[in-house]
């Protein structure tokens, strides 16, 4: 597509959300980058203003519909608001827990969706780019609410893919690895499981496996946007790309191995580890 015309990024104040609001804009897009408190916008806007590149923040919070407002000449909607929590045990996880991750992560996103539609359609069409995770592709323990919430925004792409085809507007799903924002540095610590006698050995392990496997491959946030900009962009691209070079990895092999073969792959790993 031709990168003109209103792109609105959601969760825009800062990590992935600021950086793809700054790379549409450079490709020429007028961005609405919104966020909950547009105070933490300053900085964006005046970054934006230095590049000589157009765009504007306004407050929107996924989770509180009379904030939702969408802007007309829409032609890419960018998802990304998106909240984690605590990982304890399944047993041990509270139903509030899931509540507050659905909300934001799923419900959020429907109604701005659902809102953002008509005004893709009479724009001719556009983009709508969902930000998932790449851990949805393997079977992370303790992640059930996180990683549950982004399947779901998984599906919901898919069934969005074919129905609004012959609206002219293309659905994109992004799925990050480890990119350089302040919720990886958040994370990096045991999950809560640790706290639970039967589950701390394999808490402990995915920890020290996760430092591991994140050495090196940190992508930074304006690499993974760019990569989210180039996907949105790409008539002809796929479904589901990754940003960065373990969610690229990742996505390749649950493409092309057999889903027990992958299970079976990761179960073994972590019996080895615990």
């Amino acid at each position: 597509m031709e990168a003109s015309g209103i792109a609105l990024v959601t969760g825009a104040s800062r990590g992935i959300g600021r950086a793809i609001a700054l790379d549409l804009a450079t490709r020429g897009f007028e961005v609405v980058a919104t966020m909950r408190n547009p105070a933490a916008g300053e900085s964006l806007v005046a970054e934006a203003a230095a590049a000589g590149t157009r765009l504007r923040v306004e407050r929107l919070d996924v989770t509180d519909h009379d904030t939702i407002a969408i802007p007309e000449g829409l032609r890419v909607l960018v998802n990304n608001a998106g909240v984690e929590a605590e990982h304890p045990p399944f047993e041990h996880t509270p139903l509030d827990l899931w509540r507050t991750m659905f909300e934001t992560n799923v419900f959020g996103l429907i109604e701005v969706t659902r809102r953002a539609i008509p005004a893709l359609r009479a724009s001719g069409g556009g983009v709508i780019c969902n930000v998932t995770s790449s851990s949805i592709l393997a079977p992370v323990p303790f992640y059930a609410p996180y990683r549950s919430s982004k399947a779901a925004v998984m599906a919901i792409g898919e069934s969005l893919r074919t129905e609004l085809m012959p609206l002219g507007i293309r659905v994109v799903e992004i799925m990050p690895g480890p990119i350089d924002t302040d919720m990886l540095e958040d994370s990096d610590r045991p999950a809560q499981a640790i706290e639970f006698p039967e589950y701390a050995p394999m808490a402990r392990k995915m920890y020290d496996g996760r430092k591991l496997s994140l050495a090196g491959l940190v992508t930074p946030t304006a690499d993974a946007a760019r990569a989210i900009g180039d996907a949105i962009l790409d008539d002809d691209g796929p479904l589901r790309s990754g940003c960065d070079p373990l969610s690229v990895g990742m996505l390749e092999a649950w493409r092309h191995t057999p889903d027990e073969d992958l299970m079976r792959a990761v179960m073994t790993a972590w019996e080895d580890r615990v």
